[in-house]
């Protein structure tokens, strides 16, 4: 999902008046942080994700291949349906929010033609269109609306064919593929360019990274969560460990705490309001979450392996009663209620496995509770498979799988502290609340988000109203924030004397899928906020 512009360049950053509110605490002149740009880091890590995207993938189907050379159908099936399904499922979700957009992005392109126009921006041919809106631009810089005789047909065409290579893109199943190749072309094209139009790719880049880290986080969930405690179940119960049996148990992990981490790092680096997230927090996150699920999965197969019928009712009981408490917390995520619905059932998936926070503010008692409830539950069911496992089980072995579970839970526990302690981007957590080492920036003192008390953090600012009718009348110059602040629910708007200015036209950012993904709707990342 790309940035949907109204056709003016213009600068993401407001400048600074010259005289900003009193503060309480007044602290000394601060630098301007650099702007955001790609780099290779960036490119590296993109590459990555698409390294464990397939390496997760290609296990999965190699081990279900190899069940099936075996003759082993039961397993062969399961593996398989926990491969093809959540695929179909991704791959309906992507095209869905694939045909919005698209519909979207014409429905503006023709506003957004006229603004230009009557504006007088003579000069102006940028677009934020991925279909060659370009001389769209153009023409209505020109004085002159695109009309039927002036490329009509052309861009028509043009339509039908995204719609067409879309349409074989998610039946082939390689939704996620091109989404991550064109975040990749978006970055490189965002360091190719210069202002404007490096802003306008490098946030074309971060929406189309957002889009594509939720997809694979609901997949991760939808299919390597349960792969991984089938295959750790029929380990257990064989007793031994095929070498496909653990690359696929593997990649799985790695894909469930990789994309975790990477969903809360785009969810930063998208907002203005929050500081990004360094590499060096991202590994230790992925090892926080990879040690936690570990435990978390283990203790299932372990339990699964001797009570497959209780197994099944306490997941079912468990995913009801998280689902009942996102549903209870009123997230307002989707464009209708019953996609709402939906996505809480699958956020009550990821409930079963680990923390999700889904609701703005305070999330530290919230968080608190679910830990203490999923120790609880990892120590009742490896104590119950310790107490009724099988003859075959010696005490040696169930103490090394006790230990594992113990160990793995621990060192989870460990990173996690780790990254509050020491790598989170707003600084160390120390009693109730942050001690904030690092600067805020500048920019941020002339912000609306700031505005409001510590403890209630404000919509992001990239999250704005669609731009419709008397609003697109503006034009350009319109005085206001390039991105504006929703308060949250039940905190009074702040009244601010300033008047910020930007360089240029003001871009609208539309967003679709309701302020998707999710930078107002829900957050993982800061339990002591």
């Amino acid at each position: 999902m790309a940035a949907k512009s109204d056709g003016a360049p213009v600068s993401l950053r407001n400048e600074i008046p010259p005289e900003c509110p009193s503060r309480s605490d007044p602290r000394p002149p601060q630098r301007p942080p650099a702007e955001q740009r790609y780099s290779l880091p960036d490119c590296c890590w993109t590459l990555c994700a698409l390294l464990v995207f397939f390496s997760d993938g290609a296990s999965d189907l190699w081990l279900a291949a190899d069940y099936y050379l075996r003759r082993d159908y039961w397993c062969f099936a399961l593996t398989l349906v926990f491969v093809i399904v959540p695929s179909v499922v991704v791959q309906v979700l992507s095209f869905r929010w694939f045909a919005y957009d698209f519909s979207e992005t014409v429905e503006s392109g023709t506003a957004a033609a006229a603004v230009v126009a009557a504006s007088g921006a003579e000069e102006s041919d940028f677009s934020t269109k991925d279909s060659g809106e370009r001389g769209a631009g153009r023409t209505a810089a020109a004085g002159v609306l695109p009309g039927p005789g002036t490329g009509g047909g052309a861009r028509g065409c043009c339509r039908v064919f995204m719609w067409l290579f879309q349409a074989i893109i998610h039946i082939f199943q390689l939704a996620q593929v091109w989404r991550y190749v064109h975040a990749l072309y978006l970055g490189v094209q965002s360091r190719w360019h210069r202002d404007p139009e490096r802003r306008h790719y490098y946030w074309r880049m971060m929406f189309e990274s957002a889009d594509i880290s939720m997809l694979r986080l609901l997949e991760s969930f939808l299919k390597s969560a349960p792969q991984l405690v089938l295959q750790l179940s029929i380990m257990i119960q064989a007793s031994q460990v095929l070498p496909l049996q653990g690359l696929s148990a593997s990649a799985s992990l790695i894909s469930l705490s990789w994309m975790i981490a990477s969903y809360q790092k785009v969810l930063r680096d998208s907002r203005d309001d929050k500081l990004p997230m360094s590499y060096k927090a991202v590994i230790v996150q992925i090892l926080w979450h990879l040690f936690t699920i570990g435990a978390r999965t283990l203790a299932f197969a372990l339990f699964a392996s001797v009570f497959q019928l209780y197994f099944g009712i306490f997941i079912v009981a468990h995913w009801c009663i998280m689902t009942f408490w996102i549903i209870q917390g009123e997230t307002d995520f989707c464009m209708s209620k019953w996609e709402e619905i939906i996505y809480n059932m699958m956020v009550g998936i990821v409930y079963v496995f680990c923390w999700f926070s889904v609701r703005e503010g305070r999330t530290r008692c919230r968080m608190l509770i679910y830990s203490l409830t999923v120790f609880i539950e990892n120590v009742a069911l490896t104590t119950i498979w310790y107490l009724y496992r099988g003859p075959h089980t010696s005490d040696f072995y169930a103490v090394i799988m006790v230990c594992i579970v113990a160990s793995s839970y621990a060192l989870g526990t460990f990173f996690m502290f780790v990254y509050y302690c020491l790598l989170h981007p707003d600084g160390p957590v120390s009693g109730w609340g942050y001690i904030v080492e690092k600067e805020v920036p500048v920019e941020m003192l002339a912000s609306p988000a700031t505005s409001l008390p510590p403890d209630l953090v404000s919509s992001p600012p990239r999250t704005l109203q669609r731009t419709k009718g008397s609003e697109r009348e503006q034009g350009p110059g319109v005085d206001g924030d390039v991105f504006q602040v929703r308060p949250p629910r039940g905190a009074q708007a702040p009244v601010t004397h300033l008047t910020p200015r930007t360089e240029g036209p003001v871009i609208r950012i539309d967003l679709p899928r309701k302020k998707y993904p999710a930078w107002d709707a829900h957050f993982i990342d800061p339990p002591a906020a």
